[in-house]
């Protein structure tokens, strides 16, 4: 850092400058990118889901709480784990503030994970959040959306994440999954996004990347291996 180039105010602004013209380039392709997202072919959702939540055994279409939208968030949170995700629970820090302004756009979003209800309302209340969360224990949900394990799959090196045979250390991964309700209740599975496709999600990151030293993780034994729950940083 200390090594950086330092310019006077009239360069600085020509850089600066010169650096938009690239920023203006990178925001037209993320618009072509997302209308090609919004382009993609969907696929019918027939098989008959049930969670575990709040109000207790609740279906797929439920979770859409009168929205034709739904965005869920596969949140890593094995059975037998004694707490969530450090990872999953940086990202679930971002969603409190944003899912009341996409419920006004049409859209529900909740968290689903393989865990039972009881462990999950403690973590969640934990961590003071207040978003619907929701378990899938029980169903073929995190199985069918590439997210849940066996222990045979990961010895075996080839764990089906991310649209491709991979080693993966654990028997949770991290996710989103989108569907789509029409007016007959028929219900399509519209997206899904995995590993580095969740990025954009992370408010934070996207602020840590305006400043200086960016994510600053290069020396890190892996990227997010500061990241722990919000009440345990020093």
């Amino acid at each position: 850092m200390t090594q950086h180039s330092v310019v006077s105010h009239e360069e600085w602004v020509e850089a600066r400058k010169a650096f938009l013209a690239k920023e203006k380039e990178f925001s037209r392709l993320r618009e072509n990118i997302s209308q090609a997202r919004r382009d993609l072919p969907w696929e019918r959702v027939d098989a008959d889901y049930v969670f575990t939540g709040p109000d207790g055994e609740e279906k797929l279409s439920d979770l859409f709480a009168g929205q034709s939208q739904l965005i869920v968030y596969h949140f890593m949170y094995g059975a037998d784990w004694e707490a969530g995700c450090k990872s999953c629970s940086y990202m679930a820090d971002h969603f409190n503030p944003a899912i009341v302004h996409l419920n006004a756009r049409g859209i529900s979003m909740v968290a689903a994970s393989n865990a039972p209800l009881d462990k999950l309302d403690t973590f969640k209340a934990r961590m003071g959040w207040s978003f619907k969360w929701v378990s899938s224990m029980g169903s073929m949900f995190n199985r069918d959306y590439s997210v849940s394990f066996t222990q045979e799959e990961i010895d075996s090196g080839a764990v089906y994440y991310n649209y491709k045979d991979q080693s993966f250390p654990m028997s949770e991964a991290p996710g989103v999954s989108v569907f789509f309700k029409d007016d007959d209740s028929a219900i399509y599975h519209t997206y899904s996004a995995y590993a580095r496709g969740l990025d954009p999600m992370l408010t934070a990151y996207q602020y840590m990347d305006l400043a200086p030293k960016g994510r600053d993780e290069a020396e890190l034994p892996y990227s997010m291996a500061w990241v722990t729950h919000h009440d345990s940083y020093d």
